[in-house]
């Protein structure tokens, strides 16, 4: 572990990352007790936590927290004594997390997205690996009073490892008021757009553009009204807290 923009973040590249995923989920079968729960930072992440001390203590609630950004990865080496191996995109890691699952009979559980892009993530990362096992899944349109309906169902299933798609912060408030309800889950892993990328409807950027860090960049081209003020916010933020709190 180091401290990248005053967080704690995992040292843990994708692939260690993944069989650290299948080897928790296969030992919380045998005894159930409360989930693995790993989170991600990228520089909205680490922006909003500078800013919001509650947001901030939901993320120190998680047993692991991933580098998602390029830029934390290059200025690691840099701003702290034990640098960054790799980027841990979410986006990334579910393929490692699959391709170990399909041969070790983990299943997975997908909470979140529209009906059409929860449906759709399921179907396409199904045909990608088609010994992945479902235990189920669910759009992340719920109402509070559903909520606790919601939570009962996943329990009841038992899926060795859930994916949360809910946006930050709603995931990771999600996770708070109910890891605890959720014992006989081996992991839970906070997914932010995966299942958007999953169904197809968003593409992710052209590699050069993510081992350059820019794949905001490209994000924001597809989506400025929405990404545009994000960004404009956050990047300098974040780039100041990379550099003044990382050790």
């Amino acid at each position: 572990m180091t401290t990248i923009g005053g967080l704690p973040i995992t040292t843990l590249g994708r692939q260690a990352s993944a069989q650290l995923f299948i080897d928790t989920a296969l030992r919380a079968r045998t005894a159930p007790q409360r989930p693995f729960y790993s989170t991600s930072a990228n520089g909205h992440v680490i922006a909003l936590a500078r800013s919001d001390a509650a947001f901030r203590a939901l993320l120190l609630e998680a047993d692991q927290i991933h580098p998602d950004g390029m830029p934390m990865v290059h200025l690691s080496s840099f701003v702290a004594k034990t640098p960054l191996k790799e980027r841990v995109a979410t986006t990334d890691l579910i393929h490692d997390v699959a391709a170990l699952a399909e041969k070790a009979g983990v299943s997975f559980y997908f909470l979140g997205g529209t009906d059409e892009v929860n449906r759709a993530a399921v179907a396409r990362l199904g045909q990608a690996y088609p010994k992945l096992a479902f235990a189920g899944a669910r759009s992340g349109y719920f109402t509070a009073d559903e909520e606790t309906e919601v939570v009962a169902e996943i329990a009841r299933l038992r899926p060795d490892i859930l994916w949360i798609g809910l946006g930050v912060p709603l995931e990771q408030s999600f996770v708070a008021r109910n890891i605890d309800r959720l014992a006989g889950v081996g992991v839970i892993k906070t997914s932010g757009g995966l299942f958007d990328f999953l169904s197809g409807r968003n593409s992710r950027a052209p590699g050069w553009m993510q081992a350059a860090g820019l794949e905001w960049a490209y994000r924001t081209l597809l989506e400025p009204r929405r990404l545009f003020g994000r960004y404009f916010r956050t990047n300098a933020v974040a780039l100041w807290q990379i550099l003044r709190h990382s050790k």
